[in-house]
C-alpha cells in the first residue's frame, strides 16, 4: 500500500508538530542528504515552458529511494484564484519500484524552500546577522520569515512588495509571533539599507533587477529565491559578478539561476561542498555572499522522507491501493474479470466470455 497525504493531512501534520519545529527538522534532513551528495543520481529538472509559466518534473535517487516532484510556476494564476505554485510528489522503493508515498507538495515545497534558505544562511551569513530585508511578500514569505527567525536568529524583518496588500497580509499573519519585529518599507532600497541578509522571492517570469549594485553593502548575504527558470532573474549582473556565489546543482543553476547571466566558466561553489567542509562558505566578514537558489530535487527527496517518517509517527494520512495487488503478478487482466464466489460453471464461464 501507498501512504497518501493530501493538503489537509499535511496541514494537520505541521500543526501537530509546529511550523518552527518542522522547519528545523526538515532542514536537518536536507543537511544529512546533502552530506551524501556523491550517493545520488542527479540531473537538472525537466521543464516544459509556455508563455504563461512552466511545468517541471524533478527526479533524484540513491540506492534505496527514488523521488520526483511535479511542480508548476504560473505567476498570473492569482488572477484566476489559483496559487502561483502547485505541486505533488512521490517517494518510491528503488529495489522494486513500489511507490511508498504520494503527497501534496505545494505546502511542503514552501517549507522545504524556507528550510533550505535558512540552512544556507547559517553557513554563509555573518554570525551576528539579526536584520533581514524580505523583498516579495507572497505565498513563500511567511515561511522564509519564520525559518530565518528560528534557524538563524533574525529578529527584525523589513518588508517590501509592489502589492501593499501582500505586505499587510504577511504582517497580519505573523503579528502574534514573539521576538520578531516587522516593518513595511516604501521601496526596495529602504528595506535593504543596513540589512544583514536580503531575501528576494518575487514571482514574475522575467529578467528583473530587484537589487542593484548601489544597494549592496559589504558583508551582506543575499538569498535569491525567485529566479528559478530561464529568462527569470532578480539581481543585477554586476552583483552576481562581485559576490561569492553558492548554488545547489551547477548544471541546473547555469540554466535557471542568477548565474544564467554569467559566462559558463564563472566561478561558483556547490552547497554540498560547504556543508562537507571542503570549502568555506563565507571567507571574510566583508564579503558579499549569494545563495543562488533555484530549488533542487535533492531537497524534495529530503522533504518527502521527512513527511513519510513524520506521517507514520503521527498516524496521519491513509494507505491507498495505488498499484494492483494480484494473486498472480503476471495476470493483470484478472482485474477486469467479474468476481465470482467459488468455482465457476462452464455456463458462467461462457457467459463471461460472451
Amino acid at each position: 500500500m501507498t501512504r497518501y497525504i493530501d493538503v489537509q493531512d499535511l496541514a494537520r501534520l505541521v500543526n501537530r508538530k509546529g511550523l518552527a519545529t518542522c522547519l528545523v527538522e526538515m532542514a536537518e534532513y536536507i543537511r544529512q542528504d546533502y552530506l551524501r551528495w556523491p550517493a545520488f543520481e542527479k540531473c537538472a529538472r525537466v521543464a516544459n515552458h509556455s508563455p504563461g509559466g512552466v511545468i517541471e518534473l524533478m527526479p533524484v535517487s540513491d540506492a534505496s529511494l527514488y523521488a520526483f516532484k511535479y511542480v508548476n510556476g504560473h505567476p498570473k494564476n492569482t488572477q484566476h484564484g489559483l496559487p502561483t505554485v502547485m505541486a505533488f510528489g512521490t517517494l518510491a522503493d528503488v529495489d522494486t519500484g513500489t511507490p511508498l508515498l504520494l503527497s501534496e507538495m505545494t505546502l511542503t515545497t514552501a517549507i522545504r524552500t524556507a528550510a533550505t534558505s535558512a540552512l544556507a544562511a547559517r553557513y554563509l551569513a555573518r554570525e551576528d546577522s539579526r536584520c533581514m530585508a524580505l523583498i516579495g511578500n507572497g505565498s513563500q514569505s511567511e515561511f522564509q520569515a519564520i525559518a530565518f527567525n528560528t534557524l538563524v536568529g533574525i529578529d527584525e524583518i523589513r518588508l517590501y512588495d509592489i502589492d501593499p496588500a501582500a505586505s499587510a497580509k504577511l504582517v497580519a499573519n505573523l503579528a502574534c509571533r514573539p521576538g520578531l519585529k516587522l516593518s513595511i518599507a516604501n521601496s526596495v532600497a529602504e528595506a535593504v539599507r543596513g540589512a544583514d541578509i536580503v531575501t528576494t522571492v518575487t514571482a514574475d517570469k522575467a529578467y528583473a533587477t530587484i537589487l542593484t549594485p548601489e544597494m549592496i553593502e559589504p558583508g551582506m548575504h543575499l538569498n535569491a529565491v525567485g529566479g528559478d527558470c530561464p529568462g527569470k532573474t532578480e539581481l543585477h549582473r554586476d552583483i552576481v559578478e562581485q559576490a561569492r556565489v553558492i548554488v545547489e546543482y551547477e548544471p541546473q543553476s547555469r540554466v535557471e539561476g542568477e548565474i544564467q547571466q554569467m559566462p559558463e566558466n564563472s566561478p561558483v561553489v556547490e552547497f554540498w561542498q560547504v556543508l562537507a567542509g571542503l570549502v568555506h562558505g563565507r571567507e571574510h566578514a566583508e564579503q558579499v555572499t549569494l545563495f543562488d537558489s533555484v530549488g533542487f530535487a535533492l531537497e524534495d527527496y529530503s522533504a518527502l522522507r521527512y513527511v513519510l517518517d513524520t506521517a507514520r509517527m503521527l498516524g496521519i494520512g491513509q494507505d491507498i491501493a495505488l498499484v494492483p495487488k494480484l494473486e498472480n503478478p503476471k495476470d493483470l487482466y484478472s482485474l477486469l474479470q467479474p468476481r465470482v464466489v467459488g468455482v465457476r460453471s462452464t455456463r458462467q464461464a461462457d457467459t463471461a466470455c460472451a
